[in-house]
Formats: C-alpha cells, structure tokens, sequence
C-alpha cells in the first residue's frame, strides 16, 4: 500500500529520483551525489534530513537502527535515501507495524569507526482535515483500534472515555470532546526527559496528566481507540522553523533534540484526521499564555484538524520489538523515533547525542 502511494505522489511531484532501488543502496558503498530535483509543485516543500553516528570503540559487534521517513497518504513522501557506513546492513521492517528501519550491523573484528552519514529527503505539504491518500481498509481500521501494553483500551482508560463522551453520538463531535478534554486537563511538563513514555494507564491511574507529546498525545491516542475511533500515534522529528509559533518549529538546522509524536484518529466516512493537542499545551507553557487567550483559542481550533508540514513523520510502531536484534534487545522506548544502538558497552542513551555520538541536522531545499 505504502508503494503504490508513493508511487502516485511522485506521479504528481516533478521530481528527477529513482523510485525503486532508492532504499537498495549497498551499505558500503560510497554516499552518491545529491539527487538533482525539479521545482516542488505548489504547496509542496522538500527537506534533506541527516544523520551522522559514531558509536563507541571497543571490541565485539555493534547494531543501530535509524527510523525512516515514511511516506503517507497524500502529505508526505520519502524521495529519497542515501547512506554512507562500512557497516553490513539495509532497510528492514518490523514485523508488526512495517515500519522502515535502517539497520545496520559492525562485525566484533571491524577495525576503524563505527560511523554512518544517512541521507533523507522528503517532500510534504501542510496536513488540512482528512488525508487526500488511500483510505483505511476495514482490517487496517480494527488493527489501529487494538490495544498494546502502552494503550490499553480497558478499565481506567475506557472508562474516562465514555465518560468523555456520554451522550454524544456524531463522531466527529465525539472525538472533539475527548480532544478538548485532553487539552484542558493536561499540562507540559518541561522537566520530562525526551518526549515522555506515552503510559496511557498510568498517567490516568496517577492522575498526573503532565508530560511532553508521547504522554500527551500518547493519551489522545489511548482515549480514542478506547471510544471505538481507529487512533495512531505518528513519532516524527520537526525539521524547519514554523509559521504559527516560533515553538513549533525546528530554531536551528540541528534539530538532534526535535523529535516530537502527533497523533491522528480515523473518521468513518472522512478517513484518518489529524489531532496535535500536545502542541496546544506547548504553546501555552513557552509562550506563557492563558488556555483561553485567543491565541490558544485559535491554536486549539487550528490543531483539530491540521498539521503544519515543517515535521517529518517516521512511523506509528508501538512497542516495537526491534528486527534483526540480538538476544532480547529492546530500545530504551517503546517507540523508536531516536537513534537505537547496541554496543559491547550497552546501549548508548539515546536522549543525549552527545555522549551517543549522533546529530541530525535538516534542512529546506529549494530547487
């Protein structure tokens, strides 16, 4: 399904790139010149997105998996992908949610760095309403409605949930209801480490409804799916300023610590909607504004609803079980929107490029 939409995305971007074989490069291969582009199409922008890894010295094998840009129905498609490394490896999928990895794989006897240079690009436009790509197919919308360890959709969590929407029928208005109350009952906390742990349960049983997007939006997630609605955490990274809020937005080309998840629900009838109330309460705690400012007011209008593309989407993998790791391997999060690497030393911290030894910068190409 995810080929046959790039596919016809890049039908209507006048882009001179290779569509199958971009994801097939020998890994030890030396990085090919940049892709020469066409103008985007109006409404369209491209980013390039790079990745550079050194993992530590030390004798024995070493992996990393590096989350790729999807491409998703009609907002986003992955261009192309280039990557430079010594290391043994290629695109893989997990298993359960077919999310697309870069992994790759150093012998215990390789001599030299254990470094990669991994090249995105990526063309999206602004995200209004339902996606304009491929609906969701009956099977599909009863797998994005099933509960994993981090959303469970029983006890506490379906409880809030129909408490939410008691009485309310019309989906949409339903689904706003719970949007609304994830806003006006949740709060930023900016001392949360990344982007939080997104546990649903928890968060409800504590009655701490503080966090960043993962927890928050993570929530949206979980009370959704616990009212009946297919729900999707998307985890992605932002990659240029923003044109509403200077804190939605990439403030350097080193966006190393920009990750950050949204959410989206599907509409019987509409398709998949996307939801962003994190963002609402991000705005209130750095911006210093009261929830019923009418810059709030309009923000919390806008996100149900919208997203602004200056955010690259990676995947939905929740709880992912890595592919291709060793022994019982499990990355620090349940979710894999961070560099993961496993070393004879362990597993470098993946919040702290520093000491992992990773950058990500980003960057508009204007062609």
């Amino acid at each position: 399904m995810q080929r046959r939409a790039l596919a016809s995305l890049l039908a209507a971007l006048p882009v001179a790139l290779p569509v199958a074989g971009a994801l097939a490069r020998p890994a030890a291969a030396q990085t090919p010149a940049a892709p020469t582009l066409a103008p985007a199409p109006a409404g369209w922008r491209r980013f390039e997105l790079t990745t550079r890894v050194t993992l530590p010295d030390g004798p024995g094998p070493a992996q990393l998996w590096l989350p790729l840009a999807q491409t998703a129905g009609g907002y986003q498609a992955g261009l192309d992908l280039r990557w430079d490394s010594a290391a043994r490896g290629g695109v893989v999928q997990d298993a359960r949610y077919g999310a697309s990895l870069l992994k790759l794989d150093w012998a215990a006897e390789h001599a030299g760095p254990r470094s990669l240079e991994l090249v995105q690009t990526v063309a999206t436009r602004d995200r209004q309403g339902v996606a304009t790509g491929l609906p969701a197919t009956s099977a599909e919308r009863a797998f994005w409605r099933e509960p994993t360890e981090s959303v469970p959709v029983d006890g506490i969590v379906k409880a809030t949930a129909e408490r939410i929407t008691a009485g309310i029928t019309e989906p949409r208005a339903r689904l706003r209801a719970l949007y609304d109350w994830v806003v006006d009952n949740t709060a930023r906390n900016p001392e949360t480490p990344g982007c939080g742990i997104g546990d649903v349960r928890g968060m409800l049983e504590s009655g701490n409804l503080s966090g960043k997007c993962a927890d928050i939006n993570g929530l949206m997630t979980g009370l959704a799916r616990a009212a009946g609605f297919p729900a999707r955490d998307v985890y992605g990274i932002r990659a240029v300023p923003s044109a509403q809020f200077r804190t939605l937005g990439a403030t350097s080309a080193d966006v190393s610590k920009a990750q950050h998840c949204r959410a989206e629900a599907y509409l019987e009838g509409e398709g998949w909607f996307p939801l962003d109330p994190a963002d609402v309460r991000k705005v209130v705690l750095d911006h210093k504004l009261a929830v019923d400012s009418p810059e709030i007011r309009a923000l919390r209008e806008k996100l149900f609803g919208h997203w602004e593309m200056n955010w690259v989407g990676f995947n939905s993998a929740t709880d992912i079980v890595l592919p291709g790791a060793l022994g019982q391997q499990k990355p620090n999060f349940a979710f894999l929107m961070y560099p993961c690497a496993f070393t004879p030393a362990g597993q470098p911290d993946c919040l702290d490029p520093s000491s992992f030894r990773y950058a990500i910068t980003a960057r508009e190409v204007i062609a």
